[in-house]
Formats: structure tokens, C-alpha cells, sequence
């Protein structure tokens, strides 16, 4: 299970190596960290051929535990500067553990222009040139591949948007039924794999699966049956989430006041009903959508969706929380086909919904079209699509464009566009937003929904936050779903997830040395970052957090940068 592929794009060569048990305590994120730390100078060109990006699966892979088949994308970003990890379910990384392998390892750049489908099996790994799939975006192209290569392949890909290498791009996924509807989104990885000449990545169907290897397979057997139960008891893993997806966090999060309206200028929607979980529950109900969807085999929690428009005919799938209302609400937009359509047309071209969301409330801040003007959001995406020298510098993400606009209010930290918790009325996730080397991502430590802090007092943010990045960062590496970890508020279901660690790799094994896991991730991306010359004064939010209230609680972030300083103290 433990085989590197490395592939050089310079020499158009690969080579497979199998490492033992080195990295049998490695994965996901975490190996990202080690390998960027060992191999990758934090100073270069995230464009150019120095750089890398690492396909890898995490350290539970291969065997039963819920949602280990995520799939982990690394990289120096062009995006924020930084280390980056960008994480996604669908297929690819479940087909990696079959076919044996841990890391993809993608180094140096061709001298040409050339571009190169690479192709996938067991035994070996080869170049196709692909000048005839140049300019097609996502959807065409996986279904043109898939007519070429067999309906068994496993893709993730580029669009025009990676081609070009817009700072924004993503690497799309295939998800269940093929379809590229699974992002790596964050961080502009699409723009470094389009940097290395690759336009997809096909991995081939395993002729003999990998064998996953058990210290005592009973016992692992016995205490993933246990994490699994808990999993389906907590109340939103295993209920809310099933039945209403990630949407379902729109009622709450608007009734918190954290919810982005109009460009993080308000923490509630008028409109908020027309936006929910449960008005996409309703309509999909009418239309044939479906909710329940799971974006990987196994997954007990199944928070995707299938949408259907209005006709009944497949719109988008995995339409989530964020996409929602970064380009809803944040836009002053209530049509939930309008947002389920711009969700498609991200994945198409192959660009973060989330970057491309406050990037639209940057624009509309600056007069560029009104809040609320849906078609005219359209027609900015288009302009990406049509490659416009606006469409590049709406391309180039919030913060570049906002500051080329001149706007004042800009959601971003590290140049990344804020996820869709405004850090004023959730002080913990923005404590994470300003800290964790990745810039202002939730999946790095969100702490929405942790009744022992209140979300409004300064009191607490920063241990909270702390915690709870450490947390993440550990299930990021185990290769697991972070909605997987909430069940983990229970030390009984902690102590499943210890017991699957000494079941599977043998040893002794407590809390400490679990979450010691994302704290060793942790300490090495911001040793990266830091040798990227990245200093204290970028653990910050937005200034106009610290001095505009938020309403409609008329809350302000005020946790000081010194008291910021203590966070992740490792």
C-alpha cells in the first residue's frame, strides 16, 4: 500500500517505488507536510518547475473505517503564497488504494507547450497528448474521455480555468456516477497541475486490489463498528446531514447572524428560507433530485445531493453549504437554480465556488453589477470562461480583485477568499481563519456548533480554535471526512478511533499520541510558511471586522493579534 508513483513532467518519466513501512504513520495532509517540507524549496515559483503537487490517500486507507477513501491534494498555492492542502471525496482516492498506491508525486514541467493526459494502472503510468481535449472544460471532457477509455476510469481534471492557470482553479473529481462534480477546490491547485502540462489524471480499474495489512483485524473490525454507530447517533452526522445535506447548516448559521449577506456586510438573509437545506429537500422531492447521496462508496453519513432543475434534468451535484451562501446570500441572491447553476458552471470550468463567490461580493461591492443581479453574476463567470482581461482579474481571486477595484471590504486572509462563517458572530472559526497556514479555511478548524464557548465572547476562542485545527488537521491526515470527527465529542468514540490505530498498525496508542498526528501536520506547514516568509503580522483578519459590527448582533472580531499569537503555539 505504501508505493510512491513519481512522475517528471520535465523528462516525461515515472517511477515506481515501494517504501515500505516508512510512511505507514503518514498520510493525507500530513504527508503533504512532511513531503513539501523535504522536497520543495517554500521560496519557489508555485508556477514553475520546482514546485510539486501530491496526489495522496490518508493513513486509514484501504480498510472499512467510514469515509477513509478521501482523497488529499498538496501543493505550494498559488493562491496565498503558502502550503496547501485541498481536500476531496468522489472516487480518484478510493481507485489510488485499489490500484496500491499512497502518493502521486508530480514534479517538474515540459519545455513546450505541450499537454498530456496521464494514465494509470498497477504497473505503470503513461503519456497521452492531448492537443485535441485542449479547451474543453470538465463536464465535455469527462465525457469524452470516458467515450475513449472505458466507463470504468476514475478522472480528476482540469478546465480552461487550470489550463490557464487562474489563481482560483480547481482539480475536479469524478464522483459516483462519473461526473466531475467532486472538487480539490481551494487554493488554486488546478492552476499547478495546468502548470505541469497535465489535463487529466486517468486511473484505470485494478485488475488485483491492494491488500490492506491488520496488526489484529477482529479487534479493528469490532471498534469500527462502534465508531460507525456513533457516527449515525450524533445528531447532525447521522440524521440532519442524511436527510438535508451540508445545506442544512443555512437556517442555523443565518439564526446565528454569521450567515454572509451582501459581502459580509450582514449576518442574516431576509430571504434565507428560499436558500435552505429544507427548501432543496422540498423541491428535489418534486423534481426527482435526491438527498442521501454519497460522494464515495461506503460513506455512512451521505451529506451530497443530486439537484435536478426545474424540468427534472441533472443540474449539479454536491451542492453545498458553502457554494449556497458565499453565492447566495453573500450576493444578495434567493434562487436556488440560479446558485445551483453558477455550482455547475464553477465545476466546469474548473474554479472554487467559494473563491468565485467572494470574489462576485467584491465586484458588486464595487458597482460592478448590484447585489442581487443573478444573471449579471452569470455573466461575470462568463467572463472567465470567455478568458476576458476582467474575466483573468476576477480570475486572480477576492483579494487581488477587490484591491485591483479598489474595494475597502475584502473577505480574504492570506489572499483567500473567507468559507461562509463570518468570524464576527463565530469568533473561533475566525480565530482559525487568521492562524492555520492555510488561510481562511473552515475545514481547517470550524467551531461552529461547540456549546462549551460562546460563539459572540472573545473568552475561550483561541484554545477552542486550537483544539479543534488539531482535530481536523488529524482527520485530514487519517484520510476520513472531518464530519466524520463529530461523533468524537463522546470519549467513547474516541477511544473506537484509538482502538482502530492499534488494531491496524500495532503498538501503543492513546489520545495524545492520535492528535499528536495533527499537531506534527500543523508544526510542519508552518514551518513551510514560515520559510515562504510568512510572518505574525499575516495572522490577521480583514480590518474592517475589527471596526464595522456586524448585524444584526452589532458584533466586531476582537481578539487581539497578540492573543491571535498564541494560537497553535507548536
Amino acid at each position: 500500500m505504501n508505493r510512491f508513483l513519481r512522475v517528471n513532467m520535465a523528462r516525461l518519466s515515472t517511477d515506481i517505488k515501494d517504501t515500505g513501512d516508512e510512511y505507514n504513520l503518514l498520510g493525507g495532509r500530513g504527508l503533504i507536510a512532511r513531503m513539501m517540507n523535504e522536497e520543495v524549496d517554500p521560496c519557489c515559483d508555485p508556477l514553475g518547475e520546482a514546485n510539486k503537487l501530491i496526489f495522496c490517500t490518508g493513513i486509514l486507507a484501504g480498510t472499512p473505517a467510514p469515509t477513509s477513501g478521501r482523497l488529499s491534494v498538496g501543493t505550494k498555492s498559488p493562491l496565498t503564497g503558502g502550503i496547501k492542502e485541498a481536500n476531496a471525496g468522489g472516487m480518484f482516492g478510493r481507485r489510488m488504494i485499489d490500484l496500491g498506491f499512497k502518493a502521486i508525486i508530480i514534479e517538474g514541467k515540459p519545455d513546450c507547450d505541450a499537454l498530456y493526459i496521464l494514465k494509470i494502472n498497477e504497473n505503470t503510468a503513461s503519456f497521452i497528448l492531448a492537443d485535441n481535449y485542449r479547451g474543453l472544460n470538465n463536464y465535455k471532457l469527462h465525457e469524452e474521455l470516458l467515450k475513449e477509455f472505458g466507463d470504468e476510469i476514475v478522472i480528476a481534471s482540469i478546465g480552461c480555468a487550470g489550463e490557464r492557470c487562474y489563481k482560483n482553479s480547481s482539480i475536479q473529481i469524478s464522483d459516483t456516477e462519473g461526473r466531475p462534480s467532486r472538487a480539490a477546490a481551494r487554493g488554486g491547485v488546478g492552476a499547478v497541475l495546468g502548470s505541469k502540462g497535465i489535463k487529466a489524471v486517468i486511473l484505470e480499474k485494478a485488475n488485483n486490489k491492494t491488500r490492506t495489512i491488520y496488526s489484529d483485524y477482529d479487534e479493528f473490525r469490532k471498534a469500527n463498528k462502534g465508531y460507525i454507530e456513533g457516527i449515525m447517533k450524533n445528531e447532525t452526522s447521522g440524521m440532519a446531514m442524511p436527510a438535508f445535506g451540508t445545506a442544512v447548516l443555512v437556517n442555523p448559521v443565518n439564526s446565528l447572524g454569521a450567515l454572509p449577506v451582501n459581502n459580509f456586510s450582514s449576518g442574516s438573509f431576509d430571504m434565507v428560507e428560499a436558500i435552505s437545506g429544507e427548501e432543496i429537500s422540498r423541491l428535489q422531492s418534486e423534481r426527482g433530485g435526491s438527498n442521501g447521496h454519497g460522494c464515495q462508496p461506503g460513506c455512512p453519513i451521505r451529506c451530497s445531493n443530486i439537484y435536478k432543475d426545474q424540468n427534472g434534468q441533472y443540474l449539479t451535484s454536491g451542492f453545498e453549504y458553502e457554494t449556497i451562501a458565499l453565492n447566495g446570500s453573500n450576493l444578495g441572491i434567493s434562487d436556488l437554480d440560479l446558485i445551483a447553476k453558477i455550482d455547475r458552471l464553477c465545476d466546469d470550468l474548473g474554479i472554487d465556488t467559494m473563491e468565485t463567490g467572494c470574489t462576485l461580493g467584491v465586484c458588486m461591492e464595487a458597482g460592478i453589477i448590484d447585489f442581487g443581479d443573478g444573471e449579471g453574476a452569470l455573466s461575470l463567470i462568463g467572463e472567465m470562461f470567455e478568458d476576458t482581461k476582467f474575466g483573468r482579474v476576477i480570475a486572480d481571486g477576492a483579494a487581488r480583485c477587490g484591491s485591483h477595484l479598489g474595494v475597502k471590504r475584502i473577505p480574504a486572509v492570506k489572499n483567500q477568499g473567507l468559507a461562509a462563517y463570518d468570524p464576527r458572530s463565530l469568533k473561533g472559526t475566525g480565530v482559525t481563519y487568521a492562524t492555520t497556514p492555510m488561510g481562511a479555511d473552515h475545514t481547517a478548524g470550524n467551531t461552529i456548533g461547540d456549546p462549551s464557548v460562546s460563539p459572540y465572547e472573545k473568552k475561550g476562542q483561541v484554545e477552542l480554535s486550537t483544539g479543534t485545527q488539531v482535530g481536523m488537521a488529524t482527520f485530514d491526515s487519517l484520510g476520513m471526512c472531518i464530519f466524520s470527527g463529530f461523533c468524537t465529542a463522546d470519549p467513547v468514540n474516541i477511544n473506537h478511533l484509538i482502538s482502530m490505530m492499534k488494531s491496524r498498525f500495532g503498538g501503543d496508542w492513546d489520545a495524545d499520541r492520535l492528535f499528536g498526528l495533527g499537531i506534527e501536520t500543523i508544526s510542519l506547514e508552518k514551518k513551510f510558511n514560515k520559510a515562504a516568509g510568512f510572518t505574525d503580522k499575516d495572522d490577521t483578519l480583514p480590518e474592517f471586522m475589527y471596526n464595522e459590527p456586524l448585524p444584526p448582533n452589532n458584533n466586531v472580531f476582537d481578539i487581539t493579534t497578540e492573543e491571535l499569537s498564541s494560537a497553535i503555539p507548536f
